[in-house]
């Protein structure tokens, strides 16, 4: 799925494993190949450097486990991030998750413009409004979104890891944005 204003333009960097290190990032894609049938293109970018590759990657997986918050939600947080960032292959991404868990995509598409229409209960909306507005304006997040996120059975940690992965969503997308990742397969030629 490519977004509507999405053109095909050529990554700024071809990402190589550093010599010697080849087998270490070449691990990691293979577990990402196990786990979702492919690696995205994005990913290959980190291959520059194993740790930041293997960070991420463990990120990424602590973030989708379900452990705390639903994978959808989260995708869904990942997904009106990247909107707002831009970034086209996150949103892309994203949606393709998001259609693969069972969303409607034109009710994906339309919480693009208001998220109240996110296909996600009360409770989760709470969560994945305070998410964006911390990436979105930071400044305008008060004791009151806390306190109604509480209130609607989220905790601390809950709320802490939705913030978190809002704003590692929003640095991924301007890191892909500024070199040119647009599309999964810009690396297949």
């Amino acid at each position: 799925m490519q977004s509507p204003a999405q053109h095909q333009v050529k990554p700024l960097l071809n990402p190589q494993a550093p010599q010697g290190q080849e087998s270490r990032v070449d691990a990691v894609y293979q577990a990402i190949q196990n786990h979702i049938g492919f690696v995205p293109d994005g990913l290959r970018l980190y291959s520059f450097s194993p740790p930041l590759l293997e960070g991420f990657v463990g990120n990424v997986s602590y973030f989708n486990s379900g452990e705390r918050i639903a994978p959808a939600l989260m995708a869904m947080i990942r997904y009106l991030v990247s909107t707002d960032a831009q970034c086209n292959f996150c949103i892309d991404m994203n949606e393709g998750f998001l259609s693969n868990m069972g969303h409607d995509l034109e009710t994906i598409r339309a919480a693009r413009a208001n998220p109240e229409l996110a296909p996600f209960s009360a409770k989760e909306k709470i969560l994945l409004k305070l998410a964006v507005k911390a990436v979105h304006d930071p400044d305008s997040v008060g004791e009151k979104d806390i306190q109604e996120a509480k209130a609607h059975g989220w905790s601390e940690r809950d709320i802490f890891d939705a913030v978190a992965q809002a704003a590692s969503n929003r640095a991924f997308s301007y890191v892909l944005r500024t070199f040119k990742v647009e599309a999964q397969g810009v690396y297949s030629a």
